[in-house]
């Protein structure tokens, strides 16, 4: 199923006409080493307002993921939302596949559009980059927001059975399903309310649109996360950094989020939204944007405490 027929085809011009009328405009740079970036840019940067960059996860490109945000987030910034390489229409002819790779070029891509600072929210996937970007650029990176991004992971947590999966081929399948089989699991493992009805000709639809290109070189972005990481080789960002998590993630389960804030001296809050998932963005938009807008709008106030079952808790 494509083109005209394709409901995510459909979908996808649908986040494409979205971020257009907010204001946003598709740019292309060519960062000169064999790779290209894609990102949303603002049709017009105002240094009236501060730079807010929305860094995607693992799966669809940027527009699905932060769709529901760019709105009310464009009054208040200029706001930027790159695809990170190797999806969208971003790609790189060079072998190098670690988070820090990613990290330059978000970083090469802004410096391209002359941004000289930036807050930086990344979930998942895309939190791993914002806190690369964090640590090799400090005197660009104000606040940094991870949300469910296991940054402090390690490669033995598999091994000792703290997540789902049992090995990370088993976890290649999922987050980069090509069945519909798989597609059901990956919504189970990242939702905490699936859609009971999930028919299989959709699940091919979105698999052939979204899932299969680039896929060995995204499969290789996930080895490298995991190979060899030790807590004691991530360096201990300086920034003020929030970390917000689904309470019921199943794939970064939330003892990574009290490890990260050990990690960092306990400096950093610690935001956890209640009978949320993985795919918090996806599943609680509203809940994570309430974070998002006592992070970023209040810089003088402190982040309050939520203790409604849909809303969010600080610890």
């Amino acid at each position: 199923m494509s083109g005209c027929c394709s409901f995510t085809a459909s979908r996808d011009r649908c986040y494409r006409y979205s971020f257009s009328n907010a204001g946003l405009k598709s740019a292309t740079a060519d960062l000169g080493d064999g790779t290209i970036m894609h990102c949303w840019v603002p049709g017009t940067h105002k240094e009236s307002k501060p730079t807010l960059l929305l860094i995607h996860g693992i799966g669809a490109n940027a527009m699905w993921q932060w769709n529901d945000f760019i709105s009310p987030l464009i009054r208040r910034f200029n706001v930027y939302v790159p695809d990170l390489v190797f999806f969208g229409d971003s790609y790189t002819t060079r072998p190098d596949r670690s988070e820090s790779f990613q990290a330059r070029c978000v970083m090469s891509l802004m410096e391209a559009h002359g941004v000289r600072k930036m807050n930086v929210v990344g979930v998942s996937y895309g939190g791993f980059v914002a806190y690369s970007m964090a640590a090799q650029f400090p005197e660009k990176v104000e606040k940094v927001v991870l949300c469910c991004a296991g940054v402090a992971l390690e490669e033995k947590d598999m091994d000792e059975g703290m997540f789902q999966v049992k090995s990370v081929d088993e976890g290649v399948d999922i987050l980069l399903p090509q069945t519909p089989a798989n597609m059901k699991k990956l919504i189970q493992m990242t939702f905490v309310k699936p859609m009971k009805v999930l028919p299989s000709c959709f699940l091919s639809d979105y698999i052939d649109v979204m899932c299969t290109e680039n896929r060995q070189e995204r499969k290789e972005l996930i080895y490298a996360l995991h190979k060899d990481r030790k807590l004691s080789d991530l360096p201990k960002i300086t920034q003020p950094t929030y970390i917000v998590w689904g309470e019921k993630d199943l794939v970064f389960p939330i003892e990574l989020a009290y490890r990260l804030k050990r990690h960092l001296g306990d400096k950093p809050q610690l935001l956890v939204i209640k009978n949320a998932g993985h795919a918090l963005n996806i599943e609680k938009p509203k809940e994570l944007y309430k974070c998002l807008k006592s992070i970023l709008f209040e810089s003088s106030v402190p982040v309050k405490q939520e203790n409604h079952s849909n809303g969010y808790k600080e610890d």
